[in-house]
């Protein structure tokens, strides 16, 4: 089914972006923007990170998130619209909180594109040294690249990025199978022996340093709520919303779980990784060359820089330009971010300025001795934050303003999935969560601005007490 003009409209909406995405393209769009083979460049942070637990740390990440998923779920059957986080707690709890929900996210949409096109200029660089043509690209050069080339397929149309999402995702997977089944063989044949300590080790097994772990290893996950993003465009309505967060979530878990499983048992000398990081990030392609020699290092380096350049950031602009949509069709941030191209029917200037700060952003911090690092420990914070916003509008605007019944789905399990994320931001890096509230200042002070120059955050279909966020009954 699709929903018809008259849902947005009952809101004070108009039907502007191009419903054309199926549950496959939802779920293609979510497994793109975790990416299926994200770990291998942040394995040796969360293995060390975790006490070599790496297992634990992805298991506890998954879990986490698919109560995130549920609470989307919940808020997005009744609020079918782009903005994700930002309406559903918007109209959950009240419009001032939503823009607090909105504004935290940013954090994690806005910088994620930046890291995600650093990270992979820098290895591609690396990863093509032995090739003399190719070697002279500066790093720098790799960036730009990447932005250009991403912007150019996401402002020809939200279908010509669901192709390109397609294509990148099989071979993602060719790689990934690759690896698992060589790493399998070496496995079998001796070269790596089987063990449970990437699960637990009762060496170094600790609540807060596992939740640590976790902190870290949740980056990877960061994107499968990028599919609510796409309410607006999606063909099945809000039920294959929640499908395909839930699907794209338990997909990418698994997969997550035995690539790391894998690299753990082959890492050659787990102790000094635990005691030393992995200040390079190359600990997953050490670890799975030790199977089958340096080739398949490199093919999984070169794989991941492709894989977080292109794909990955391609559809991290795609989600932060409908949250840019969103909140400047509310009249939250400037109107000329509303602007939709008749044309291609996608938000032409939210894209278009997405790409300049990540431009901008991106070769700043590559100037920067300490700039991957430093994007790295603000991504999640934000992320998190807004999530556990999203727990509270579940309870706020079922149990309290619909006077719901279903406590379980309702009450408990958003309860669950707060109190689960609550605890890895408590155990997160101490200088994330510095800048993180930090960032939340900032938020409260620009929320503040609004209210003296008289543009207090409203959302359209609302009344003035929900604006506020009196728990009164609606009839949505």
């Amino acid at each position: 089914m699709s929903y018809p003009v008259e849902e947005l409209q009952r809101f004070g909406y108009q039907q502007e972006l191009r419903r054309a995405l199926r549950f496959r393209d939802l779920l293609a769009y979510g497994l793109i923007f975790m990416v299926p083979i994200a770990p291998m460049a942040i394995f040796g942070a969360v293995f060390s990170a975790s006490g070599g637990m790496v297992v634990t740390a992805y298991a506890i990440g998954v879990v986490a998130l698919i109560f995130t998923a549920f609470s989307y779920s919940q808020m997005v059957k009744p609020f079918p619209f782009s903005g994700s986080v930002y309406n559903y707690v918007g109209r959950g709890i009240g419009a001032p909180v939503g823009f607090i929900a909105g504004w935290a996210i940013m954090l994690d949409y806005v910088l994620v594109p930046s890291l995600l096109y650093l990270v992979a200029s820098v290895a591609l660089h690396a990863s093509l040294a032995a090739i003399p043509i190719l070697s002279a690209v500066p790093v720098w050069g790799w960036l730009v690249a990447f932005v250009a080339a991403n912007t150019a397929i996401n402002t020809r149309g939200i279908k010509v990025t669901a192709k390109f999402t397609w294509i990148m995702l099989v071979g993602e997977l060719a790689v990934l199978f690759i690896v698992l089944g060589i790493g399998a063989w070496a496995i079998a044949t001796g070269i790596g022996r089987w063990t449970w300590e990437p699960l637990y080790n009762p060496s170094t097994f600790g609540v807060a340093l596992v939740l640590a772990g976790t902190s870290v290893a949740v980056l990877s996950f960061l994107g499968f709520d990028g599919i609510a993003m796409l309410a607006e465009e999606a063909k099945g309505g809000s039920r294959v919303i929640g499908r395909a967060m839930a699907g794209a979530l338990l997909v990418t878990g698994l997969l997550f779980i035995a690539q790391t499983w894998l690299a753990a048992i082959l890492t050659p000398d787990p102790q000094a990784l635990i005691a030393g990081g992995d200040p390079d990030g190359t600990a997953f392609y050490t670890a799975i060359a030790v199977a089958a020699g340096p080739w398949l290092g490199t093919l999984c380096a070169f794989a991941t820089a492709i894989a977080w350049g292109l794909p990955d950031s391609m559809v991290a602009q795609v989600a932060i330009s409908r949250l840019l949509y969103a909140m400047a069709r509310d009249k939250q941030l400037p109107g000329f971010l509303a602007k939709v191209s008749r044309k291609r029917n996608v938000p032409i200037n939210a894209i278009l300025l997405v790409a300049a700060v990540s431009l901008g952003l991106g070769l700043w911090m590559n100037v920067r001795d300490d700039g991957i690092s430093l994007l790295s420990s603000l991504v999640n914070f934000g992320a998190l934050t807004a999530f556990l916003l999203l727990h509270l509008s579940v309870i706020v605007y079922h149990l309290g303003r619909q006077r719901s019944r279903r406590w379980f789905a309702h009450g408990v399990m958003p309860l669950i999935g707060g109190t689960i994320l609550g605890f890895v931001v408590w155990n997160a890096n101490v200088a994330a969560q510095r800048l993180g509230f930090v960032w939340i200042g900032l938020g409260l002070l620009v929320l503040i601005g609004l209210y003296v120059a008289g543009r207090r955050p409203e959302l359209s279909g609302l009344t003035p007490a929900q604006h506020t966020g009196t728990p009164v009954r609606e009839g949505v």
